[in-house]
């Protein structure tokens, strides 16, 4: 490939100069609130000011992730590669949007990705403004007159006639800031951190980063390498596949939410229809039966409160995690739009690392917590004032895989005499059951003829036991399943 073709950047999904910028763009720092000074790009994907997050309290933690982690150092271009992670400390940060950790890189703050999207909002934001705001970038003094199209550099009245008077730049062209108002990307050159003088046109396929010409013929010689506007089509692809894996979670998480709010809702209509069939049980007690009943109500409360502190813990978390989705997408997709092909190549590996996290996040679309809530009140509630009272709440739910199955008949049998084992429920804590009522099903069928299953009874001790019984007809090998919620029970040892 020749060095001296000059290249031609292709805009994947930019808005042409013209197009207003739309709403999706980010000029002011969540924190200080103010427009973007230095923005620097989160591994959250959250922008933030460099004095803001300079001014943040660091900590110290041991990582012991390893390779998979989400640290910020990753998201950085330049940078050189990482030996290989053992118990060491990290300082880190918390991103003052939404609180995620971030790992700083070992050049701190200024080491984070900048975000070169925010920096051109903001210059459009002050074009608006008249370009109150903006000085020259020449002599850093003077306010901005002129913008030069072809350096892209923003030019008072004076350092604008001494470019003109240049010989090298007589001809380039000079734009009124009132003309570049409508413009969506007007922002200044990536130059290379490295060579100070050169632009980044260049990517480096086996660094997967930026480079510029005295890049190419020094640190990153022999390296394959091409023109920006070559590569991003194939990058572009690949945030793009990302993306659209993240965009479905949107809606489960939604649709999650909506199903919490109406676990909740569930949740209180079943504690007061309870509490109801408490108070009408307990009106034919007098002084005891209404110290019952208070007793009741309040443990009867104790339940709703830590069920719907588990359906608000769900919630929150689930927000939390719309909210980073939702973060990760309007990013991408306001990158995908909006950015330069280059701007898109700096910021891809943050973005690519961040969509690639939130896709590995599990969570669960469905309420943690059930409305399994019933009053017994016939269960026997011991004495209150010298009265026998009853009436009890149960929350126990059977779990078939603490479930066991007890006798010795369950490992041998005699042809044409009854069998029978005991099947013992319990429930998710390991508790034994104490009640009956669970449907329980149970099969036994013949190894030699399995269209002919041995017809089986199944006694509710009313405990938490089941008495279970069938009459082996002729002798071989049976398989005996006993099922609960359609979930099979194991063998007690």
């Amino acid at each position: 490939m020749s060095e001296n073709r000059k290249p031609q950047l292709a805009f994947v999904g930019k808005l042409p100069h013209g197009t207003a910028l739309g709403t999706s763009g980010k000029t002011h720092c969540p924190s200080c609130m103010g427009l973007f000074k230095a923005p620097r790009l989160l591994p959250c994907l959250h922008t933030v000011c460099t004095r803001c997050l300079e001014q943040l309290e660091p900590f110290t933690v041991v990582d012991i992730r390893g390779g998979d982690s989400d640290t910020s150092s990753e998201g950085s271009l330049f940078q050189d590669p990482k030996p290989p992670r053992s118990l060491q400390p990290q300082i880190g940060i918390l991103c003052p949007v939404c609180d995620a950790q971030v790992d700083l890189p070992m050049g701190g703050v200024k080491a984070l990705t900048i975000d070169h999207l925010a920096m051109n909002d903001v210059m459009l934001e002050n074009l608006r403004g008249e370009g109150r705001g903006l000085v020259c970038d020449l002599c850093s003094d003077r306010e901005v007159e002129k913008r030069c199209q072809t350096c892209k550099a923003n030019l008072c009245h004076f350092c604008c006639q001494a470019h003109r008077r240049q010989k090298k730049t007589t001809y380039h062209t000079m734009v009124d800031l009132k003309d570049l108002k409508g413009y969506s990307q007007i922002g200044k050159p990536i130059l290379c951190p490295a060579h100070p003088a050169e632009e980044l046109r260049l990517f480096c396929e086996l660094c997967d980063r930026p480079v510029c010409r005295d890049c190419v013929v020094g640190e990153h010689r022999e390296h394959p390498y091409d023109f920006t506007s070559n590569v991003i089509h194939k990058h572009g692809d690949s945030v793009r596949e990302l993306l659209r894996g993240t965009q479905p979670h949107l809606e489960a998480l939604e649709e999650a939410l909506v199903e919490i709010k109406g676990a909740s809702s569930s949740l209180r209509e079943r504690v007061e229809a309870v509490a109801a069939d408490i108070r009408a049980f307990s009106e034919g007690y007098i002084k005891a039966i209404e110290e019952h009943r208070d007793r009741l109500l309040k443990q009867l409360d104790g339940i709703r409160a830590q069920k719907e502190n588990s359906l608000q813990l769900q919630k929150a978390q689930l927000e939390q995690l719309l909210a980073d989705m939702q973060t990760g997408v309007e990013f991408t997709e306001h990158l995908l739009t909006s950015g330069s092909d280059l701007e898109i190549l700096i910021t891809k590996g943050v973005v690519v690392e961040r969509l690639r996290k939130l896709n590995r996040v599990e969570y669960s679309a469905h309420p943690g917590v059930n409305n399994k809530i019933c009053f017994s009140p016939q269960e026997k509630a011991g004495r209150c004032r010298g009265y026998e009272v009853y009436g009890a709440i149960n929350t126990k739910e059977v779990d078939p895989t603490k479930c066991v199955l007890l006798g010795e008949d369950l490992h041998r049998a005699r042809e044409k005499q009854p069998v029978s084992f005991t099947l013992l429920c319990k429930d998710a804590a390991g508790e034994a059951m104490g009640r009956g009522g669970d449907n329980i099903q149970v099969t036994v069928i013949p190894k030699d003829n399995k269209d002919s299953p041995v017809r089986t009874m199944v006694q509710d001790n009313k405990d938490g036991t089941y008495f279970v019984s069938y009459t082996p007809k002729e002798p071989g090998l049976y398989t005996v399943l006993v099922c609960i919620k359609e979930q099979h029970v194991k063998v007690g040892t």
